[in-house]
């Protein structure tokens, strides 16, 4: 499945490419922040939904298993940028819960614990009931599973943008550094042989490339709306 000895120079590339993935997710993970600061000056979480937090915390942990040495040896880059993703994910859920009213504090705590309870079950039934190369196999297919999801989301964003018109909830930076996180991950996972990676990165990438070319047709034909979007989404 992975590739136990690359040359040095495609070793140095693929370390090049995860090293910008991490990069350009660490900008996804941050764009949030405008969102729960509004959440924290106003002390309500309005009408924003904690869902795309409990999404991305789930794939996060789902990836970040994946990319340990004990499943995957030889790609710790997947671990280490999921398990910063996993910790921004935590924090914007505690604000989000902090701020909620009664019944969206429950909903939102028992879909935290629900999570956990998931990664906890994959956890114990990779590490009991598979080999080495069978847990790789029974993580991996998961990780494919909750990544293409997660690259999914964004066709809510485009059938948005095509009935307004406008594209205000698809902000450029937003959906370039997707793009760009995704082509890193696309390349990563061609040179470590890992089809696990290239295969739902190379989704993210076509959709990523989509996403701009949407953005480029309508802000150039119908003019960028500077009101701020009421939630970032990312994948």
């Amino acid at each position: 499945m992975l590739s136990s000895g690359l040359p040095l120079d495609f070793s140095s590339l693929s370390d090049a490419a995860g090293l910008a993935g991490n990069i350009c997710a660490l900008v996804l993970f941050l764009s949030p922040i405008p969102t729960f600061r509004r959440i924290i000056r106003s002390q309500s979480t309005e009408q924003f939904s904690g869902l795309p937090y409990i999404y991305a915390l789930l794939n996060c942990l789902i990836c970040f298993w994946y990319g340990t040495p004990i499943v995957s040896p030889g790609i710790i880059l997947v671990a280490t940028v999921n398990s910063v993703g996993a910790v921004f994910q935590l924090i914007y859920l505690s604000i989000f819960i902090w701020h909620a009213e009664q019944s969206k504090k429950i909903k939102m705590s028992g879909l935290l614990l629900a999570v956990v309870a998931v990664f906890v079950v994959i956890v114990v039934v990779s590490m009991n009931f598979f080999g080495p190369h069978s847990r790789q196999l029974f993580v991996g297919y998961i990780s494919v599973f909750s990544l293409i999801s997660m690259f999914a989301s964004p066709l809510c964003v485009i059938n948005v943008v095509i009935k307004t018109r406008s594209v205000e909830f698809m902000p450029f930076h937003l959906s370039f550094a997707t793009f760009l996180m995704s082509l890193s991950f696309f390349a990563y996972g061609m040179l470590k042989i890992d089809p696990f990676i290239y295969v739902p990165n190379g989704i993210g990438t076509i959709l990523g490339i989509s996403q701009l070319m949407l953005y480029l047709y309508y802000s150039s034909k119908y003019g960028e709306d500077s009101r701020e979007p009421l939630l970032a989404s990312y994948a």
